[in-house]
């Protein structure tokens, strides 16, 4: 899957929704259109797009589709955004840095994805701002054209 194609496809704000809705595990078609308050047809219509984009995979299981989230083209995203980013320019704060602790007395907290709204929204938050600055980095290239001779 090309880059390009990924910000497309997550540029929909369904998409975004239904990508943020699976991190909390696989779901039905119905169970989406539940949450999402949309029509069958439209999930049905966004889900195929995620999919043949390599965003969701789908299993069948009797007469139900179940849809979970393949997180690699958006990592993939991730570590090339990542490669814009600038080092701080200021040195963090001595009175902070006393103050905090050290990383071998934190102890790592498990967060359950099913009710981690918040985190759901800020990965909704995280891939809609991906987009909006691939979508600004894609407009400020030069266009190319080919001579003719």
């Amino acid at each position: 899957m090309v880059i390009e194609d990924v910000f497309a496809v997550v540029a929909e704000g369904t998409r975004r929704e239904i990508l943020g809705s699976l991190r909390a595990g696989d779901k039905a078609v119905g169970e989406l259109v539940d949450e999402l308050e949309v029509s069958q047809p439209t999930v049905s219509k966004h889900l195929k797009v995620l999919r043949v984009a390599g965003l969701v995979s789908m299993r069948a299981q009797g007469q139900r589709r179940y849809y979970s989230l393949n997180p690699a083209p958006l990592r993939e995203i991730e570590l090339w955004l990542g490669s814009f980013d600038f080092p701080a320019k200021t040195p963090p704060e001595p009175e902070l840095a006393a103050v905090a602790p050290r990383p071998s007395t934190v102890l790592a907290t498990a967060v359950d994805p099913a009710t981690d709204l918040a985190g759901q929204q800020a990965f909704g938050r995280t891939v809609g701002r991906a987009a909006e600055r691939a979508a600004d980095l894609f407009a400020q290239l030069p266009k190319l054209r080919r001579r003719r001779d």
